[in-house]
């Protein structure tokens, strides 16, 4: 896996060079920093956008006690497409405007989800007897019992 991690940290800038210098012959030097200007301030402007979006929704889900699991989700691709829109070239441009639509974020979130199992277990058992003020399952101690640090 390192070695793929590894051969894609060499191959993108090379890639992102060659797509550069193609575009530039086809479409001029002008028209080409004016495609790479131009997508950064879209994707700046989708990204505060959808930022803002992620941001309010992981506040609602933390009100409501829910997990934010899709949230947090988000948040990480948005992230990614942040990092892309930072390095210039159009193939990381290109991924970066695809992260942050939230369709294709749904796609990846749900791909991704498959393949994850989240298993919700407890090891304790409570039980609170109203006659007694106990609680069934926890360990009374005396004063004598513990001592504090």
């Amino acid at each position: 896996m390192a070695r793929f991690f590894v051969l894609g940290l060499i191959a993108l800038p090379i890639i992102e060079i060659a797509v550069l210098i193609k575009v530039g012959q086809t479409i001029g030097l002008l028209p080409t920093l004016a495609l790479i200007i131009g997508a950064a301030i879209l994707g700046g402007l989708l990204l505060r956008q959808q930022g803002l979006s992620v941001l309010t929704q992981m506040r609602d889900n933390v009100n409501t006690g829910r997990m934010p699991g899709r949230t947090i989700a988000d948040a990480m691709m948005i992230g990614l497409a942040s990092l892309f829109l930072v390095l210039p070239g159009f193939l990381s441009d290109v991924v970066a405007l695809a992260l942050l639509l939230p369709p294709v974020r749904s796609w990846i979130y749900a791909a991704l989800a498959r393949r994850v199992t989240v298993v919700d277990t407890t090891t304790t058992y409570r039980r609170h007897d109203p006659s007694s003020g106990r609680i069934e399952g926890a360990i009374d101690l005396d004063e004598d019992d513990y001592r504090p640090r």
